[in-house]
């Protein structure tokens, strides 16, 4: 690959193309800016690589992204996905839809569930890497992922476009869109319904068990309008609609065959921007739902054994910030945010210990946050300078702030470098403050004296941009000292969570696109990851020990898409995926299991029939190779997805 870049480099000399070298994003500083101006690590999905993706989830997109693994996004449709940036921990990446935060209060880690995104309702995604809390707040230790869905440039009044595709296990995929703009007003309406039967959950480890298929049936809807009130005012609301049902199974190399789990979630909200050549304000208010429901028999009519535990989870976001442009190069951005999280649960079981009862009453805790963010471009717009903090009020720990140094030099028109120094934070969840807590002490695993969880965060790189190559290499450190994780204690003292993780991982992103011809573009990255994790030791629970890797994330990864523009119709690409070893919890007091590496080959092609529709076909693991992502779960073996897309 290095080879090919200096031949290329050598015997190509163009102007940068800065429609697609240099794209507009919104997610570095929460305003429109080009993304050469920013010296964060950005990396955008555009439309039209997600378009080329309509057989694959969210999760699968994210998966093939510098720095990202995601845990489940290979398994089973409705597996649970985890997701890690640079090696953070599950919970410290921040998803944002839309720019507002988006989390779920009644999980550990306060993590919003991947599977309930529809990749149909997906125009454009943003991953800004890095500690990213002076802007997001709280979560976005490792960095912040904007799944934008508001669609751009309508023109028409009345629009409409349809995906529906079939494939392996039985799996249907539909996704109607209608959308226009009428004088002031613009909308956007969506509709997703994914069905499939999938294959077991569980691995089979004898071949002889005959473990049942656990299926999936999700659906999504959403609406948005705005208004175009004045020149520069725009108001806009929304609602976002998803819920899916999926089967499961006991446990690793377990079966269960009536094990279902239903997730629903409703996102609803309004928004105001004014803008004019000086300054940009925005206001935003969400309102969300989540619903968690895990049915083991339950459903089935005198049962001798069952479990039923319920979820249900409130949040509330409001923010108000203005982007300022003071001249002489200095623009400041400003604001407030509020946030409101709160759950119950209720939990039933049955068996032959008899009948369990056991409840979360409805608990809630509150952030108020300031922050500020200075941003500098000298006047030959070849140096840029950020410089920010928050401060955070908790309604529990109390006060914290974080901090972020980030300036970039552009050193000719093709060569860039950039740092930051920078603090991320993550506010302990709800069940790990108050679980088990009551007037009476602590019984349970919940510690009301927990502080935030904070960062230490160092990033070093450097970009080559041209019309035939566009390179960049960073180098990260994080360093956690006071990591929120659970303690086992022996009985009778309670085990519980405590700040006492210490976390430092470095690490090195590569990222190249080289457009080799007019026809074939070739888009690699590579991952390196140096940890060290100083936590209870998983065998003897009695001590505390240093670990040199990372439970489920691999040291290191690599992707790797050839596509061919064959003729003007038709569109091919050849994926490869390298995962390399990794370690996996072995269980209670056992040591942890170490899973081999593997590589996966996937293919894509489209032919355009005419203007306004085309055919395509995806297919995924196409050696059938076998595999574990998470240690005892079957994950995709080779499947097949082919369907239609009409645009009017």
């Amino acid at each position: 690959m290095s080879m090919l870049v200096a031949i290329l480099a050598s015997s190509q000399e163009k102007k940068l193309e800065a429609t697609t070298l240099d794209p507009v994003v919104v997610t570095a500083n929460k305003t429109e800016q080009k993304q050469s101006t920013t010296g964060k690590v950005i990396v955008v999905i555009g439309k039209e690589q997600i378009e080329k993706s309509g057989a694959k989830t969210v999760a699968q997109l994210l998966n093939e992204q510098a720095g990202i693994t995601i845990n489940g996004a290979l398994n089973n449709a409705g597996s649970v996905q985890t997701l890690y940036i640079r090696g953070a921990a599950s919970g410290r990446a921040l998803i944002l839809i839309d720019g507002i935060p988006t989390t779920d209060p009644s999980m550990i880690n306060n993590e919003y569930d991947l599977n309930l995104f529809s990749i149909g309702d997906v125009e454009k995604i943003e991953i800004c890497k890095g500690a990213q809390s002076t802007l997001y707040g709280s979560d976005a230790v490792a960095g912040v992922i904007n799944i934008i869905t508001i669609k751009s440039n309508i023109t028409k009044p009345l629009n409409l476009k349809t995906t529906v595709s079939g494939g392996s296990f039985g799996t249907y995929k539909g996704n109607i869109q209608l959308y226009g703009k009428t004088n002031k007003f613009t909308y956007t309406t969506r509709y997703s319904k994914i069905v499939s039967n999938g294959f077991s959950s569980a691995y089979d480890s004898t071949g002889t068990k005959n473990f049942d298929k656990d299926g999936y049936n999700g659906n999504a809807a959403s609406g948005l309008v705005q208004y175009q009130a004045t020149q520069h005012l725009l108001l806009k609301a929304y609602s976002q609609y998803s819920e899916y049902k999926a089967g499961a199974d006991a446990g690793t190399f377990t079966d269960k065959s009536n094990y279902d789990v239903n997730n629903r979630s409703i996102n609803s909200g309004a928004g105001f921007q004014y803008k004019n050549n000086t300054i940009n304000l925005v206001g935003n208010y969400q309102y969300s739902t989540m619903q968690r429901n895990y049915n083991d028999n339950a459903s089935i009519p005198g049962a001798s054994a069952f479990l039923l535990n319920n979820f249900n989870a409130i949040s509330q976001f409001a923010e108000l910030y203005a982007n300022i442009k003071l001249g002489q190069g200095f623009e400041l951005l400003g604001g407030t945010d509020y946030r409101y999280n709160s759950y119950n649960s209720l939990y039933n079981s049955l068996s032959i210990y008899g009948p369990y009862n056991d409840t979360f009453n409805d608990t809630a805790t509150h952030q108020t946050s300031l922050f500020a963010s200075l941003h500098f471009t000298d006047a030959s717009k070849k140096l840029n300078v950020e410089i920010g903090t928050r401060a955070n009020h908790h309604s529990q720990y109390g006060n914290n702030t974080t901090f972020t140094f980030n300036p970039s030099y552009q050193l000719n028109t093709s060569t860039r470098i950039f740092g930051s120094i920078s603090s991320g934070y993550k506010a302990p969840s709800l069940y790990e403050l108050y679980a088990g807590v009551s007037p009476s002490g602590n019984n349970g695993p919940g510690n009301p004296n927990l502080k935030a969880e904070s960062s230490w965060n160092e990033e070093l790189g450097i970009q080559w941009q041209h019309a035939i190559i566009n390179t960049r290499l960073v180098y990260f450190s994080r360093n956690i000292k006071n990591g929120i994780d659970y303690l086992t204690n022996p009985y009778p003292i309670p085990s519980l969570y405590i700040n006492y993780i210490k976390q430092v991982v470095n690490g090195i992103e590569w990222e190249v696109n080289i457009k080799a011809s007019n026809k074939i573009n070739i888009n690699a990255n590579y991952t390196y990851l140096s940890p060290s994790e100083t936590t209870q030791n998983r065998i003897t629970t009695q001590d505390t020990v240093t670990y040199n890797y990372l439970l489920r994330r691999p040291k290191n990864s690599i992707n790797l898409t050839v596509a061919l523009q064959a003729s003007q119709a038709l569109y091919v690409s050849l994926t490869g995926k390298y995962v390399g070893a990794r370690y996996d919890v072995g269980g209670y007091q056992t040591a942890d299991i170490r899973l081999a590496g593997y590589f996966l080959m996937s293919a894509y092609a489209e032919y355009q029939v005419c203007k306004n529709a085309k055919l395509f076909a995806d297919a995924q693991n196409i050696t059938n190779k076998k595999f574990f992502d998470v240690w005892g779960y079957n994950s995709i073996p080779f499947m097949l997805n082919a369907g239609v897309s009409i645009h009017l």
